[in-house]
């Protein structure tokens, strides 16, 4: 299986990679995770209302206490069936899956008031926003402590 082929149908939905990877029992937890957490957070609700423009109906639907456990549910599920499909064998390449995590869930936090440039992102635009410096973060990281454990090895 191609690891980049796993992880972006995991991106479709979590545990699709896992399928096409062959682990069925983990694909089915976590495509339960997340209709359970989905079905719980109004997330569907929450993306329709956020493409429309309408964020603070987004916010109002928002279920806050399930959306906060989607954002590790998801990079974990990415990481996990590109890793099964034989991605991330170099040292530390989990680092920009876990710190995209990270800041999406910060930014679903702060979602509900925080604004750029007076503009209210809400709890669907401003998560995705903060994937971008998750993963630069988690790529920075990634590359300074590699070169620092390259350093010890050669020395």
């Amino acid at each position: 299986m191609n690891g980049k082929e796993a992880l972006l149908w995991s991106i479709a939905l979590p545990g699709f990679g896992q399928f096409l990877n062959g682990k069925p029992i983990k694909g089915i937890v976590f495509v339960f995770l997340e209709f359970l957490i989905n079905v719980q957070g109004n997330f569907n609700k929450v993306i329709i209302f956020s493409f429309h423009g309408e964020i603070e109906k987004a916010i109002l639907h928002a279920d806050y206490q399930w959306l906060m456990f989607y954002p590790c549910l998801y990079f974990y599920a990415m990481w996990d069936a590109w890793k099964d499909a034989g991605g991330g064998k170099e040292r530390y390449s989990f680092l920009p899956f876990v710190f995209a995590a990270y800041f999406v869930t910060v930014g679903c936090i702060y979602s509900s008031n925080f604004t750029i440039f007076g503009i209210l992102f809400g709890p669907v635009w401003l998560p995705m926003l903060c994937v971008i410096p998750g993963m630069i973060v988690g790529l920075f990281l990634k590359f300074f402590i590699k070169s620092q454990y390259d350093q010890r090895v050669q020395n």
